[in-house]
């Protein structure tokens, strides 16, 4: 986990290319909206976490994957708990800031 700036350019840099996003409840993720096409690296593990926190994904998520909680007025937030206890629920690994 670390912080980041709540820009374009930053998380365009994170997923190297132009961003798309997949919404849960109360978070959202970040994706490289080319990543099949490039192709980037599959990502299973975000792909697990994002099936796993009930959002269904028709493909293969691939690339750097960046979650964000919702905040007010479409501002990005932390990732919400739930997501990241989930997280360490699924890898057995403490996630650390």
């Amino acid at each position: 986990m670390e912080e980041i700036e709540p820009v374009m350019e930053v998380q365009q840099s994170l997923v190297e290319g132009n961003v798309e996003a997949i919404t849960g409840h109360g978070w959202h993720v970040l994706l490289n909206d080319e990543a099949i096409h490039i192709p980037l690296p599959p990502n299973p593990r975000a792909e697990v976490l994002i099936r796993e926190a009930g959002t269904p994904v028709e493909d293969t998520v691939c690339g750097t994957a960046v979650f964000l909680g919702h905040g007010t007025g479409g501002d990005d937030q932390d990732v919400p708990s739930h997501l990241l206890s989930l997280a360490e629920r699924l890898f057995e690994t403490r996630l650390a800031a």
